[in-house]
């Protein structure tokens, strides 16, 4: 009797996505070719998130398992640093730093994501926009790695864009995209302006990530990952 051969290939690099809400970096990793897992603490995210979804605390399952993974993403969430809460005057936790220790503590590559107010809190990060990929929206966002990453061009904000709520327009093509009340028409609009067109809620939309950005850093983690090779049958 032939006996089955065992044939060795090598596996999709893995990827941790912390606080991963729903999905917007996990697209772009995955599109970046990552195998993808993602944890957040809301359950509903579990409803809209594409990949293998762990509903617990981010940083108690990096410790747990971080080393199973080749890179690990976190987005702590940002509402510390939002201008908004310069009014609203509540309390946050900042988890940016406790992440960036387990990161370290695990000593896998990582990337840690966050709003443009949270600067200080950050090492040496590099900012990404929407025009930089070709999005019709204006969304800076900063990223800080263990791995070398140079900024990309950074179009000038040349288009105006819309505010409050309000559709695109010629004479207004491009979104700011923030929370609000705002109409299921719009939400449809902001979803597809950040390449998202999964998630169906406004709160969903608001506190996603473009798909675009984590697509890009990706592929350059991906130059400084030597993935394991797994055995198959």
């Amino acid at each position: 009797m032939t006996q089955p051969t065992h044939i060795r290939r090598e596996r999709l690099p893995k990827v941790l996505d912390l606080f991963c809400h729903r999905g917007g970096m996990a697209m772009g990793y995955h599109q970046a070719g990552f195998d993808v897992v993602g944890v957040d603490l809301d359950p509903d995210c579990a409803a809209e998130y594409p990949f293998t979804f762990v509903h617990g605390d981010a940083i108690d399952y990096l410790y747990a398992h971080g080393h199973e993974y080749d890179l690990v993403h976190g987005s702590p969430p940002c509402q510390k640093y939002s201008p908004l809460n310069a009014y609203n005057h509540k309390t946050y936790p900042d988890l940016i730093a406790p992440t960036r220790t387990a990161m370290r503590a695990i000593g896998r590559p990582y990337v840690i994501e966050n709003v443009e107010a949270a600067r200080p809190e950050m090492s040496d990060p590099i900012l990404l926009c929407g025009p930089m990929f070709g999005l019709r929206m204006y969304r800076h966002r900063l990223f800080e790695t263990s791995f070398p990453l140079a900024t990309p061009a950074h179009p000038a904000h040349g288009p105006l864009c819309t505010r409050n709520g309000y559709l695109p327009t010629p004479e207004k093509p491009f979104m700011t995209i923030t929370g609000g009340r705002h109409s299921k028409a719009w939400q449809r609009a902001a979803a597809h302006a950040m390449g998202t067109p999964w998630i169906t809620t406004i709160q969903g939309v608001c506190e996603a990530i473009p798909p675009a950005y984590a697509h890009w850093v990706g592929q350059r983690a991906l130059t400084h990952l030597t993935p394991t090779r797994a055995v198959a049958a």
